[in-house]
C-alpha cells in the first residue's frame, strides 16, 4: 500500500475521533485491516501519525483509546516584561536571512553555502578520525588546541608584508564561531556605552553584536571600493571612537572589497587616532577573481584585530572560528570568552584542524571557486535579462551575496511577501543598516542550494518589481 493508503486511513479515523468520546477504544489492527483492505505495515503507520497529533493512546495488552483532550490553562509571563524592563534591541534581523522555506522554495536569503558546495568527504572522515581522539574525552585549553592556533597564524603569516613580524601561535584565541567573537572584542575593546565606527551597510551580525553588548555605532558609508578614509579619520575625530569593524574582502552583504590604496589609508588613519581596527575576513575562502589580503598581513603593533571563521566554508555543524589579536587587547578578549564560553569543543577543533590540512582541503577550494564563479554569474544574467529594474551595485569579487537597488517607489515588504508567494524567499536589505536603510535594497546569495532556478527566481523578481513600481 502506498503513502496515500495510510494518509486515507488516518484522515478517515481523525472523523471518527472527532465525535467518539474521550476513552472510546478504536477497532483492532485486524478489523482496520479487513475494513480498509489494507495491509498491518500502512495500519500502523495510520495509527502512529495519530498518535504523534496526540489523538489517540496505545496500551499495551488492552488496545488503543481515544485521548482525553486537557484544558490547560494559559501560561502568563506578563511579570517577566516588567522585571526585566525593555530590551536593548527589539529586532533581530536574523530571522530574515535564518527562516526555513518550504520544500519547492528558491532560497535566495540564506547566508550559508549549500551542503554540495562543502567538503563533505573531508569532514565527515575528519569527525570519525576526531571521535576516536582524545579530545573526545578531554578539554581543550582555553585559547585553543596548540595546533589549530598555529595554522592560523601562519595563515595570516603568509600573507604578512616584508618588514613586519609575522604572528605567533599565542596570539591566536580559539573561538565557537564567530559572532561570539565579535561580542567578546566588542565589550573588552570598545565597552558599554561607546562609539564603535562600522561601514554601512554592513553584516547584521555585528549589529546584533553591538545592539546586545551597549555599543554605539557610529555608521561609515562605504562604496564600491570601501569607505573614504577622510570619512574615517572625521569621525574618529568627531566622535572620540577607538575602533572601527570592518569588511575588507568581499562584505556581507555588499561583496564590496577595498583596494589596496584604500585599506593602506585606512590602516595609516587607525594608528594615528591610536585605535583598533577590527578586520572581520569571514570570506576568506570564497574568492572569485582574486585573492584576499588581510589588512592584518601589514600590522605587527597590535592595531588591526583579526576575526577569521571555518565555519561556512568547512561546514554549519563545525564552528570554529580565531582572533589574532596582540598585547593587552587579545588578554582582555581572552578573559572576556573565558568568562562566557571557557573554551572550544576539542573535538571540533581536532576535526576542523584535520580538514584544512589534508591534500584535498585545498584541491576543494580550487573546485569553489569555479562553482562560486558559475552560480555568480547564472545569477547576475538571469537578473540582467529578467529584472532589469533590479540595478546590481558593483560585481563582487568574492563572496557569496550579490547587492542589489530596488527602485525608490518599491514597498519592500510587499515585494518581499509577493515574491515568498511564488516560493522565491530573499532577504530585505535593512536588516545590514547600522542606521536608516539609504534606500530599498535586498540581498541575494548565489550559494544556495538549486541554482538551475536561477532563472525562474530572476524571472519572478522582474515580474513582482513590475507589480509593486
Amino acid at each position: 500500500m502506498t503513502n496515500d493508503s495510510s494518509s486515507r486511513i488516518s484522515d478517515a479515523l481523525r472523523d471518527w475521533i472527532a465525535s467518539a468520546p474521550a476513552g472510546a477504544k478504536l477497532p483492532s489492527t485486524r478489523t482496520l485491516v479487513a475494513q480498509y483492505e489494507a495491509s498491518p505495515v500502512t495500519v500502523q503507520k495510520a495509527l502512529r501519525t495519530l498518535t504523534g497529533q496526540g489523538l489517540i493512546e496505545s496500551k499495551p495488552g488492552v488496545g488503543t483509546f481515544v485521548r482525553a483532550v486537557r484544558t490547560v490553562k494559559p501560561s502568563d509571563f506578563g511579570w517577566q516584561t516588567g522585571a526585566l524592563g525593555a530590551p536593548r534591541n527589539r529586532f533581530s534581523p536574523a530571522l530574515a536571512v535564518m527562516r526555513a522555506g518550504s520544500v519547492d522554495a528558491i532560497e535566495l536569503h540564506a547566508g550559508h553555502p549549500d551542503r554540495e558546495l562543502l567538503p563533505e568527504r573531508l569532514v565527515r572522515a575528519a569527525l570519525a578520525r576526531a571521535g576516536r581522539s582524545d579530545t573526545a574525552l578531554t578539554r581543550s585549553p582555553v585559547a585553543g588546541l596548540p595546533e589549530l592556533q598555529s595554522w592560523f597564524a601562519a595563515e595570516l603569516a603568509a600573507a604578512t608584508s616584508s618588514g613586519v613580524t609575522a604572528p605567533l601561535a599565542s596570539d591566536v584565541i580559539m573561538l565557537p564561531g564567530s559572532q561570539s567573537g565579535l561580542s567578546s572584542i566588542f565589550r573588552a575593546l570598545v565597552t558599554d556605552g561607546r562609539p564603535l565606527l562600522i561601514e554601512s551597510p554592513s553584516y547584521w551580525g555585528a549589529i546584533l553584536a553591538a545592539a546586545q553588548t551597549g555599543v554605539r555605532l557610529i555608521p561609515i558609508t562605504s562604496g564600491p571600493l570601501g569607505p573614504d578614509p577622510e570619512d574615517v579619520a572625521r569621525a574618529f575625530e568627531e566622535t572620540g571612537a577607538r575602533a572601527f569593524y570592518a569588511q575588507p574582502n568581499y562584505a556581507n552583504p555588499t561583496g564590496t572589497q577595498w583596494s589596496a590604496t584604500t585599506a593602506q589609508q585606512i590602516l595609516d588613519v587607525v594608528r594615528t587616532y591610536g585605535a583598533f581596527l577590527i578586520e572581520d575576513d569571514w570570506a576568506h575562502d570564497f574568492g572569485i577573481t582574486n585573492d584576499p589580503t588581510p589588512i592584518a598581513a601589514g600590522d605587527d603593533n597590535g592595531h588591526v584585530v583579526y576575526i577569521r571563521s571555518l565555519t561556512k566554508s568547512v561546514s554549519p555543524a563545525l564552528r570554529v572560528a580565531a582572533i589574532i589579536a596582540r598585547g593587552p587587547a587579545k588578554d582582555r578578549i581572552l578573559a572576556d570568552q573565558a568568562a562566557t564560553s571557557l573554551y572550544v569543543s576539542g573535538i571540533l577543533q581536532t576535526a576542523a584542524l584535520d580538514i584544512v590540512t589534508q591534500p584535498g582541503w585545498h584541491t576543494h577550494l580550487r573546485g569553489l571557486r569555479h562553482q562560486l564563479r558559475s552560480r555568480r554569474d547564472l545569477l547576475i544574467n538571469s537578473l540582467a535579462e529578467h529584472a532589469p529594474l533590479a540595478h546590481l551595485t558593483a560585481i563582487p569579487p568574492g563572496g557569496l551575496n550579490l547587492w542589489l537597488r530596488l527602485p525608490d517607489t518599491t514597498d519592500l515588504t510587499a515585494f518581499i511577501r509577493e515574491c515568498e508567494t511564488h516560493n522565491v524567499l530573499v532577504a530585505p536589505g535593512d536588516g545590514w543598516f547600522p542606521a536608516e536603510p539609504t534606500g530599498p535594497f535586498i540581498r541575494l546569495n548565489y550559494s544556495g542550494p538549486n541554482p538551475g532556478a536561477y532563472p525562474h527566481a530572476a524571472r519572478i523578481i522582474g515580474q513582482t518589481l513590475d507589480h509593486t513600481n
